[in-house]
């Protein structure tokens, strides 16, 4: 006797991305993607479609944390000039923002790599004092201070701009900063005469 096989459902269709559109990867997997290989037209374009880029893989990195992994200097300017783009967001692997990721990463075969990644990322903003999972700042996760150090080692300098960025915040909490708008305009003459 022949055996009726059931018959089986169609399967469902693909899933789609954000705008509905049956295009492929959604825009935050390309923006994850375009970070990783850092391939900028990638990026731009699912910048373009995002509101927030700070979407988490499921090891809480965002796009930064995949530039900075990977040293894609091409995407990196991008991500960070983003209007919602959150320089600090701590991944669940280590609780590492990507400034500790800059400071450990190291690129022997790329002079000054490492000194502009961690310098990008302070001008963005970078909070120096967040700790990760084992209790560590960014400046911790470099060898001990030796006074014998060449003050032009990669390590150094990178030690010299964390420094600043930190002792740039401090001012500026206790808000002794100039702001603009204490600034005397020198076309700006008073008469004495009435």
């Amino acid at each position: 006797m022949a055996s009726i096989a059931p018959s089986r459902a169609a399967p469902p269709p693909p899933p789609q991305d954000e705008e509905g559109e049956d295009s492929g990867a959604s825009a935050r997997e390309r923006l994850l993607a375009g970070a990783k290989h850092d391939n900028e037209e990638l990026v731009e374009e699912a910048l373009n479609e995002l509101e927030d880029i700070n979407h988490v893989d499921g090891l809480g990195n965002t796009a930064l944390h995949y530039a900075i992994i990977h040293a894609s200097t091409s995407t990196l300017e991008p991500i960070l000039c983003h209007d919602s783009c959150d320089v600090d967001i701590r991944n669940r692997q280590n609780g590492d923002t990507p400034l500790h990721i800059a400071v450990r990463q190291r690129w022997e075969d790329s002079e000054g790599l490492r000194l502009y990644l961690v310098q990008s990322l302070l001008e963005a903003g970078a909070d120096t004092k967040i700790r990760n999972r084992y209790n560590e700042k960014p400046v911790d996760l470099l060898p001990r201070p030796d006074s014998s150090a060449d003050p032009n080692s990669d390590d150094e300098q990178v030690r010299a701009a964390l420094r600043k960025a930190e002792a740039e915040a401090m001012v500026a909490d206790r808000g002794d900063i100039v702001q603009e708008d204490d600034l005397i305009d020198p076309n700006d003459v008073a008469s004495d005469s009435d």
